[in-house]
């Protein structure tokens, strides 16, 4: 029996479809009118007095006037917003600092303001409705919905709430979706990530579960669990389990491992949130990339990953972008952020509309030798080696070995199987062919003797996870990089996660 809940969901979906189609068929202008709004907006706040934003009649006044700052660069405004001063970035106050966990700066507070918070769900709540008008398939929003996310209890301090975004985010859900909402508010405040997973275990097992949602990472662990203690697939525990919506990054390198453990395909929808911003979310099932938000409070700026360190970087907006090429994603948002680097690299995949796929960040790379391989160069290289085999990877990351015992220099793949391949060195070999296949760098630098192929130096099961936890990192929004330009995260491995 089709439920009231579905039927009206298929009506509701095409009439959100039809008003992103206004927007997404007029993408200069769309981005124009966010630009005026918000200069106009922000010309009494501290930073806009500052950067004499009275001033800007144009995009080139505003590059002018605005140069590119990374958090640590903006600090010093958002610290005065986080003691409560009144109109540093953006009018009023912030109502929520998004706590994050920055590489260099510790802690960083992201701002989110009155303005730019229903960005955030209507973004998620846009792309399940996309996805509905474009399959027809409504049923799941009869069933249990789990959104593996960190704890909702913020903290105030100075008028504001501090918090995790997917903790802020949890107080949102809208009304007609309550119920069906999992875990419940009691499990969902729990601390610790593996008592919590084990937690949503125990309440989900008896539940028709029809959507699962959260990092794949993190997925992969509950799904682990619940394998563990029935001895069945997902998709058999959860029968009419069919949309897995995911974020943070590419699920690919998992695809394999997931469709063993759920037994089965499911749907997926790719998300592209963040604290900054909601930025894209998948709009088709069958075409690549992601639709970048274009009518959200956020200006959008770009510059090519290879010329970002360069002294002269030059900058363009949306107008100015070509398919296949690596960008630094650059943003100016409703909540205060200006001409601000948020640190990833997008590559475009399609200009009508305008869809990306997130490449990778800009300060994870391996260049130590002058290659410039980027993640997503590693990650295709991985699913390329798996495809043409019958081995699973659960996690991995790459880092340079620039002073090896013996020969010369390597990249050392740390790899988590979920099934080891027969022949390690041929697998690898498969795996560094398409690396010199995608980078000339790297392949010049092997076929000239430079480096030595790759390496894979095996993890054992649950290294990974290992690793978070003694890091403090397990669960919630962190993710292993997939690669880096020193040694820093396999030096700190703890010994028990390498096979020896």
């Amino acid at each position: 029996m089709i439920s009231l809940k579905s039927t009206l969901a298929k009506p509701f979906a095409k009439i959100i479809y039809n008003q992103v189609q206004k927007w997404a068929n007029k993408p200069i202008e769309t981005q124009q009118k966010v630009f005026e709004e918000l200069i106009s907006k922000a010309a009494e706040t501290k930073f806009g007095k500052d950067h004499d934003f009275i001033s800007i009649n144009s995009y080139e006044d505003f590059v002018k006037r605005v140069p590119i700052r990374d958090y640590e660069e903006l600090k010093p405004y958002v610290e005065k917003a986080v003691i409560g001063e009144q109109d540093v970035l953006w009018p009023g106050k912030p109502i929520y600092f998004a706590k994050t966990s920055g590489t260099t700066s510790g802690s960083k507070y992201i701002p989110i303001t009155k303005d730019s918070m229903p960005f955030h769900i209507e973004a998620a709540r846009n792309a399940i409705l996309l996805y509905i008008h474009e399959t027809g398939n409504s049923k799941f929003v009869d069933g249990k919905m789990i959104f593996l996310q960190g704890s909702p209890i913020l903290e105030t301090k100075n008028g504001i709430q501090f918090g995790r975004l997917s903790g802020i985010v949890a107080h949102y859900v809208p009304k007609y979706l309550q119920k069906n909402r999992m875990p419940s508010y009691k499990t969902n405040c729990i601390e610790d990530w593996e008592t919590k997973v084990d937690a949503i275990v125990e309440e989900t097992l008896p539940e028709n579960m029809t959507v699962i949602s959260g990092i794949p990472s993190w997925v992969q662990m509950y799904f682990e669990k619940l394998q563990q203690k029935t001895g069945k697939k997902i998709g058999d525990i959860f029968k009419n389990f069919n949309l897995f919506i995911f974020g943070g990054v590419n699920y690919e390198p998992y695809r394999a491992k997931f469709e063993n453990l759920i037994g089965r395909q499911v749907d997926s929808i790719e998300l592209y949130p963040a604290s900054e911003g909601f930025f894209a979310y998948q709009d088709k099932q069958h075409e690549k990339g992601m639709l970048l938000q274009l009518n959200s409070g956020i200006f959008y700026e770009f510059v090519k990953a290879d010329e970002f360190f360069n002294e002269n970087q030059k900058r363009i907006t949306i107008k100015d972008v070509e398919v296949g090429i690596n960008y630094v994603m650059v943003i100016s948002t409703n909540a205060g952020l200006w001409a601000y680097n948020i640190g990833d690299t997008v590559e475009f995949t399609s200009l009508k509309p305008y869809r990306v796929i997130v490449s990778g960040r800009i300060k994870h790379f391996i260049s130590a030798f002058g290659e410039h391989v980027i993640g997503k160069e590693v990650e295709q290289a991985m699913m390329d080696a798996t495809s043409q085999t019958d081995v699973r990877v659960s996690e991995f990351t790459v880092a340079p070995q620039i002073n090896p015992q013996q020969g010369l220099p390597y990249h050392e793949w740390f790899v988590e199987f979920e099934n080891e391949p027969t022949g390690l060195l041929e697998f690898a070999k498969k795996i560094d062919e398409s690396l010199q296949k995608q980078n000339t760098y790297y392949f010049d630098l092997i076929q000239g003797k430079v480096l030595q192929p790759l390496k894979i130096t095996m993890v054992k099961k649950d290294g990974f996870q290992e690793y978070m936890k003694s890091v403090g990192k397990l669960g919630g929004q962190n993710k292993i990089p997939r690669l880096s330009n020193d040694r820093k995260i396999v030096e700190d491995f703890p010994q028990l996660s390498l096979l020896k």
